[in-house]
């Protein structure tokens, strides 16, 4: 990832650390093939049916569409991947992520099924928050799931980072696995393991294993080793990235003596019915040995997991245990999965990092200046590294098949965080076949000066470019910049006001668009727009003043880079050229493959409008679980076969897939209210009448339709909880009456943004 938010996740994570002191034929036959009987875990009772393994995957920034016409995609580049997910159930291509779409946020909605202001992470991968003196401080996403907003001392805000209803902690998304008597383990996904080493009063490890404990001290001396050692590297590759919540009645945590010592209680003291004396193994020091029980460590090392290709996962200094976030490549994590559900762990949740990302080093260097690297279209060792993926997956299904872990006793679910815009320049063809790129900083005066085949951001100084005077603020990095303007000024403060007019005035050169200066931004929200996009959670403390939508190809920042003869005048960037977080189809659409017992053999579908947020509905519908909150997603019955459904949603069928596509289109973001709301709160907030006359009859309107969308969604999302999960029949006279209300509210709003 990047070691900025407007890159993937893996180099924010690493941020955040430096922050603290085939064939469709071979797939048929591994769909079938078993030459041993799947693992059974005494205890675990998934569903009443077949499905007896969950195996979650989710990428970071990777696409189904073309990123350029000429060049297959990434899943069109891992055939073994897209032919098992389209021949053996239904790859839905109309998914859309969250606002703002980032990594965590993109995570953490389809874990927990909750749209951003339920579960904390509204601006992702990082965000500013006022202290009490209202000055904006820095925080991450990504923290371990019960880590506070201010993790370093707790007295500047001490809500939970992952935030819920009435400021509680959000429940976490292995709860119902484990209380299913269902070891759960993690690999690399956000938040359900270590996420860094972190040794103030609440950091991760103070979290996990307390002041004072032996791998809290290591973690003391890895963080004071000299950078880019593997010294450095220890606690990170021992501790962080990989774990295991066991399950009710001590699972895996209690199946030997070294595993009863080697785990530490698993505490989640907000958690909705309780959940004491559940354990949990942190780190990959203690969970490799559990999933290769008998193996002996290496001399001076840890147990060591094997990749897909057979060889140890290692870090960069060849020490066993977790690689790294960057380097999560398909071969480590799928490894991973692969081994933990042999062991006894029937629940797997993992991350896979962007192929785009030219993985050279999981640590920069002056040694390595092209650490990061972007990497474009059909280019050489972007087109490798897919090749290398889909080489890990062929392996990966073979060796699942190998221990009788199949199609037809697993929930396979497969999606991707988010989808990026690519910034950059055609490439130019190579005897190879591959695409050529120009891979140096570029910068321009009044006409482009960069080459035609260029890759990269284009980085724009936003403070440059404000009027002098402006009042000082923090900056969220991006495509879609949130502000938090120093003391927390009411919004129709007349300062920010100016503020926010003047943000959405700055003109500048894109030259990939154009060679004269034209608007950067296309949209604006304040923090009325905010909440109707669900950008505020229930920290107050977090809201941003506003948040404006670039022209994608941007990156803007605060202060520097400053490049050309005017320090005013952008420059790219070529490390990175994936944009995400902002508004634009090919970053809002996404993809969401389903495999296993009870789910449709449809292959693609492209028509059924669905969102992350229905991951966590779905998944534990097939599972036959249930959450102890109401899910803010709907159970995706037009890919489940109607055998698999109970009742109250065979019942009503046509009324309550009319009443989700309502749902979805009055409460996604990217539903249509959301985004004529975001029209409307563009024009309110450009608009410079007497009194702000407009400005304050636009934003009343948005308040109001937001208002009536929060209560109307509110009561259409529990009786789709009650009819998923609790046996509930819909009321059909009633579900047309909220299908009539979702419908005037959509009028309604067209009608505002019209103006």
């Amino acid at each position: 990832m990047k070691l900025r938010s407007a890159l993937g996740r893996s180099m924010a994570r690493l941020l955040a650390l430096a922050l603290l002191p085939a064939s469709l034929a071979g797939i048929t036959a591994v769909g079938v093939a078993a030459a041993k009987p799947s693992p059974q875990v005494a205890g675990c009772q998934l569903s009443a049916g077949p499905v007896k393994h969950v195996i979650y995957l989710v990428f970071d920034n990777t696409h189904f569409t073309r990123d350029n016409p000429n060049v297959p995609s990434d899943l069109e580049q891992m055939p073994h991947l897209l032919n098992f997910l389209t021949s053996n159930g239904t790859l839905m291509t109309n998914d859309h992520t969250v606002l703002i779409s980032h990594t965590a946020g993109g995570i953490l909605s389809s874990l927990t099924g909750l749209y951003p202001d339920r579960q904390g992470q509204t601006v992702s991968n990082s965000y500013f928050y006022y202290s009490p003196a209202k000055v904006p401080q820095f925080s991450t996403s990504f923290k371990y799931w019960t880590d506070l907003v201010d993790d370093a001392t707790g007295t500047r805000d001490a809500l939970p980072n992952m935030v819920f209803d009435g400021q509680k902690n959000t429940p976490a998304p292995w709860v119902p696995f484990t209380r299913a008597g269902c070891n759960f383990g993690g690999v690399s996904t956000a938040n359900i393991e270590l996420e860094n080493t972190g040794t103030g009063p609440f950091g991760d490890m103070s979290e996990a294993f307390g002041t004072g404990s032996p791998e809290w001290s290591d973690a003391v001396a890895s963080n004071a080793a000299p950078s880019g050692t593997a010294a450095r590297a220890k606690a990170l590759t021992d501790y962080v990235g990989i774990a295991i919540h066991c399950a009710q009645g001590g699972g895996i945590c209690a199946s030997n003596a070294t595993n009863v010592a080697n785990s530490r209680p698993d505490r989640l003291p907000d958690e909705p019915g309780g959940y004491s004396g559940y354990q949990a193994l942190y780190g990959a020091k203690y969970v490799d040995p559990a999933i290769r029980p008998g193996v002996p460590a290496q001399p001076n090392n840890n147990v060591c997991v094997n990749d897909t290709s057979g060889a140890p996962v290692t870090d960069p200094f060849g020490r066993c245990g977790f690689p790294g976030f960057d380097w999560a490549l398909a071969k480590n994590t799928l490894g991973y999965v692969a081994q933990m559900q042999e062991a006894g762990v029937p629940v797997t949740y993992a991350y896979i990092s962007d192929a785009h990302d030219n993985h050279t080093s999981s640590f920069p260097a002056p040694s390595n200046p092209n650490f990061p690297r972007a990497s474009g279209p059909g280019e050489a060792d972007y087109k490798a590294q897919l090749t290398a993926y889909d080489d890990a997956f062929a392996a990966f299904f073979e060796r699942l098949a190998n221990h009788g872990i199949t199609k037809d006793n697993t929930l396979f679910v497969v999606t991707a965080d988010e989808g990026d815009h690519y910034a950059g320049g055609a490439g130019i063809a190579q005897p190879d076949g591959s695409l050529a790129y120009a891979h140096a900083n570029c910068s321009w005066t009044t006409t482009p000066a960069c080459p035609s085949n260029q890759i990269g951001e284009v980085n724009l100084n936003i403070t440059a470019k404000l009027p002098p005077g402006s009042p000082a603020f923090s900056l969220h990095r991006d495509s879609a910049p949130s502000f938090w303007v120093n003391g927390q000024p009411d919004r129709t403060d007349p300062v920010l006001r100016k503020l926010e007019r003047d943000v959405l005035g700055v003109n500048a050169i894109d030259p990939y668009l154009s060679s004269s200066p034209a608007p950067v931004f296309l949209a604006m929200v304040d923090t009325v727009g905010e909440r109707a996009l669900h950008m505020i959670n229930a920290d107050p403390a977090r809201t941003p003043s506003f948040t404006p939508f670039a022209i994608p190809d941007y990156f803007v920042r605060e202060n520097g880079p400053f490049c050309g003869n005017n320090s005013s005048n952008p420059c790219i960037d070529y490390h990175f050229a994936w944009s995400h977080g902002d508004i634009q189809p090919e970053i809002a659409t996404n993809w969401l493959g389903l495999v296993g017992p009870g789910v449709k053999k449809m292959g693609i579908d492209s028509k059924t409008w669905t969102d992350h947020t229905n991951v966590r509905s779905t998944m534990l519908a097939l599972a036959g679980l249930k959450d102890d909150y109401v899910n803010d997603g709907r159970v995706l019955i037009e890919a489940i076969d109607t055998k698999a459904l109970p009742q109250s949603l065979i019942a009503h069928r046509a009324t309550l897939l009319r009443l989700g596509v309502a749902y979805e289109q009055v409460n996604a973001a990217f539903g249509q209210f959301g985004m004529d709301l975001l029209a409307a709160s563009t024009r309110a907030v450009k608009s410079s009448s007497p009194n702000d006359a407009t400005y304050a009859s636009i934003e009343s309107s948005i308040e109001n339709l937001t208002t009536q969308r929060d209560e109307l969604a509110g009561q259409i999302k529990a009786a789709l909880n009650a009819a998923a999960f609790d046996g509930q029949a819909l009321n059909e006279q009633q579900a047309k009456a909220w299908i009539d209300q979702a419908n005037s509210l959509l009028d309604r709003a067209n009608a505002l943004a019209a103006g």
